[in-house]
């Protein structure tokens, strides 16, 4: 998995998509599947976080159009970058399913804490 992970806040439209999503997060793991690994995590646009429910995940192929690139400084550069080399020891299928690990949904996954992420 080797993916230029847009920056956190960034706008963008899903394929076939007309609401606008906000980047809010990487690597995030469905609650109902510890098995699939999403590049990002996202909420709608204007409206951010109303609850947990309306939370979206989807893979960088996903996404159609960048309308607004957000902040990028040092910090998240490096965390983007120790996040890609602890992606290069997971496999993933071309469904973006774990095929190496199982990943408890209730834990932190080990690819964070092990690398000082969290």
């Amino acid at each position: 998995m080797n993916i230029d992970f847009l920056p956190i806040g960034s706008i963008i439209l899903l394929k076939g998509g007309t609401k606008k999503i906000m980047i809010t997060g990487f690597c995030s793991i469905a609650q109902n599947n510890k098995h699939k690994l999403y590049d990002y995590i996202g909420c709608y646009y204007p409206e951010g976080v109303i609850n947990s429910d309306e939370v979206c995940m989807f893979n960088n192929d996903q996404i159609s159009n960048i309308l607004f690139k957000g902040f990028d400084n040092q910090e998240e550069v490096m965390l983007k970058d120790k996040l890609k080399d602890k992606l290069k020891n997971i496999t993933l299928d071309s469904d973006h399913n774990i095929v190496d690990k199982v990943i408890d949904a209730n834990s932190e996954p080990e690819f964070f804490v092990d690398s000082g992420l969290i």
